[in-house]
């Protein structure tokens, strides 16, 4: 069963380039990994302090050592810095 994660990303103010840099750093790597069925970065239209991630992967299993990645860690960490207010995670399973 293909779980699909949707992240909406909010920077801070003047903190934007840096999060969208720190974000494509993940995008290649993360497509590489096992498990790792779709992963795209999108730019809000209106607001471009927003990103949103969407994500599938094929187990609950791949995306928790997704998490564990040491090029994921260190976004999450960079987080401190550059994250305008919590991040917005659905977790969804496909039934149509």
């Amino acid at each position: 069963m293909t779980l699909t994660v949707i992240a909406t990303i909010k920077a801070k103010a003047g903190k934007e380039a840096q999060m969208q840099q720190d974000l494509l750093e993940l995008v290649d790597p993360t497509r590489s990994e096992l498990g790792c069925i779709t992963f795209n970065l999108l730019l809000d239209n209106q607001d471009p302090s927003i990103f949103v991630v969407y994500e599938n992967w094929e187990s609950q299993a791949a995306l928790d050592a997704h998490y564990q990645q040491p090029y994921v860690q260190q976004v999450f960490n960079s987080y401190e810095e550059t994250l305008a207010e919590p991040i917005v995670v659905m977790f969804l399973t496909k039934i149509a």
